[in-house]
């Protein structure tokens, strides 16, 4: 019944995901945050910059080292990380050290590769040879990857904060050439890193759910069903502890930690929205896989009739992750990134007005054969988002996820936002109007053959819902 009676609301909140602009600026204002002064926060420019910084931190720990990431990978990258933990817990031996990946990931193999034990072989092998100073657990948001991830990001170093969307492996870390650009920040607070640290011992340590994954003996999946559940109705109402009371000064920056999980009474992707509502002058919006979710469509189609500036950066097709360039064989999954550009060329066709008057700005991110992994968002000149929410529907619905809100009146960060968004703008091409973009017709043979299959059976609204 209560369900019943709460329907309406819901189903309002969402044909009209937006608040007068007036209302949002004031829920914006009221959230609660920490007071983090203006010269403790730090954008690193590039891969190379966060992996040096990273592995700096933890060669420093006295304390306490925890790592959220989707994935520590098995390759040179992730070996090296794993690596500094240990010599870290070696040279420090009272340091606490956990490390939190998906469950589910974390014991797989890589798509299209032979099967294998995944990235746990490689934790349980170096405990076998370095013995328990290292903690790595699988959280298991859902009950197959399918379904959804942990997307939590994030990791505390002592009284650090260093806030990615990277995961740990070569190509996230810019080993041997290559790398996927996403953004870096170093935020240092002790309350903000408390509170980070926090969360996840109630959350995560403290669930059946969660297990050790570099220990011999790993329970199955399916034993976890009752516990995973359990974590699940958990996730949907966890949050940060944010002090309320807390006014930042005129040196500081208001930050607000956020935690988001599920369909409904999702507090991340109601904050979001209400930012986006917020808007007076300009919003930047960062996504990797163009695919936004129906309410943030509708809030960037309010904001474009408000006379608002949007600017849209998202990688181009062979900057995707999932891309297959020609000569390789194809896989199922390297149609993704042309369901993405066919997102986007619908997207540009609609507002192909907005497009022509420089209101709505298009940007395609490509580099040579690296790719794209950005997130997050920029409003007006006072607040920044860092993310890993893919802004996208299995962010919004199925992946637990989280972001800083960093609202910054006084302008202290300005210069910092100004110097990355040039950075990112340097690999990047103005689409002007849609027909810039390929069609099905200049897709490979592979790609048209199974995207003509997928909207035969309209399995495509289900890959974008998914994927």
């Amino acid at each position: 019944m209560k369900r019943l009676t709460r329907l309406p609301g819901r189903m309002a909140s969402r044909l009209l995901p937006f608040r007068r602009a007036s209302r949002a600026q004031a829920q914006r204002d009221a959230l609660p945050a920490f007071a983090v002064p203006a010269g403790a926060i730090e954008t690193l420019p590039d891969p190379a910059a966060y992996r040096a910084r990273l592995l700096a931190e933890i060669a420093a720990a006295e304390r306490r080292i925890v790592i959220v990431a989707l994935y520590l990978e098995d390759d040179d990258g992730g070996r090296e990380v794993l690596d500094a933990l240990y010599a870290a817990k070696a040279r420090q031996p009272a340091l606490e050290i956990a490390v939190f990946v998906d469950w589910h990931r974390a014991q797989r193999g890589l798509i299209g590769k032979a099967r294998s034990e995944g990235n746990a072989g490689m934790y349980r092998a170096w405990a076998r040879e370095r013995g328990d100073g290292v903690a790595i657990y699988g959280v298991p948001v859902q009950s197959r990857e399918l379904f959804g991830v942990l997307h939590l990001k994030g990791m505390v170093i002592d009284d650090a904060v260093l806030y990615s969307g990277a995961s740990l492996n070569n190509v996230y870390l810019a080993r041997h050439g290559r790398y996927r650009l996403d953004r870096y920040h170093l935020l240092r607070h002790a309350p903000l890193a408390d509170a980070m640290v926090e969360y996840v011992q109630r959350v995560f340590l403290g669930s059946t759910a969660v297990a050790r994954l570099n220990v011999p003996l790993v329970p199955s999946t399916p034993s976890l069903l009752p516990a995973i559940r359990t974590l699940r109705q958990q996730l949907a109402v966890a949050q940060y502890a944010v002090p309320h009371d807390e006014v930042p000064g005129a040196d500081d920056v208001a930050v607000t930690p956020l935690a988001g999980f599920g369909r409904t009474d999702n507090t991340l992707n109601d904050t979001l929205l209400a930012l986006l509502a917020s808007a007076r002058e300009r919003v930047v919006l960062l996504t990797p896989y163009f695919n936004l979710p129906r309410p943030v469509r509708a809030a960037i189609g309010l904001l474009l009739r408000r006379g608002c500036t949007v600017e849209i950066m998202v990688g181009d097709k062979v900057a995707n992750d999932f891309y297959i360039p020609p000569g390789e064989p194809f896989r199922t999954i390297g149609v993704l990134p042309y369901l993405y550009e066919s997102n986007l060329r619908r997207f540009a066709r609609v507002h192909q007005k907005h497009l022509a008057s420089g209101q709505l700005v298009l940007h395609l991110w490509k580099h040579a054969d690296n790719s794209f992994h950005l997130k997050g968002l920029f409003i007006d000149h006072d607040v920044a988002v860092l993310t890993g929410n893919n802004l996208n529907p299995r962010a919004w619905a199925l992946d637990l996820e989280n972001a800083l809100v960093l609202h910054d009146p006084h302008g202290h960060l300005r210069a910092q936002h100004a110097a990355e968004w040039a950075a990112l703008r340097r690999h990047a091409t103005r689409l002007r109007d849609h027909h810039a973009l390929d069609t099905v017709r200049d897709y490979p043979a592979p790609v048209r053959k199974l995207l003509r299959r997928l909207k035969g059976v309209r399995l495509d609204r289900l890959a974008n819902r998914l994927l």
